[in-house]
């Protein structure tokens, strides 16, 4: 039996890459702010950094984030 869900990890990325625009930033806390009722900021933080490995998200100065294509 896993402790870890893939599927909450999976569902977690969706959704902060539905927040996120190709032609404008967005920052650290407010992704926080508008996701952390459903996830906590150590999921954010670690869906962040799996999208932008996966080369579909990037990081910009200061925490800011933008999709890729």
């Amino acid at each position: 039996m896993h402790l870890y869900s893939g599927t909450r990890v999976h569902s977690s990325r969706e959704k902060i890459f539905a927040l996120l625009k190709q032609d404008e930033s967005t920052h650290i806390d407010e992704l926080v702010e508008r996701l952390e009722p459903a996830l906590s900021s150590s999921e954010i933080f670690a869906a962040l950094f799996e999208l932008e490995l996966a080369g579909k998200i990037r990081q910009l100065p200061g925490k800011n984030f933008v999709k890729c294509f």
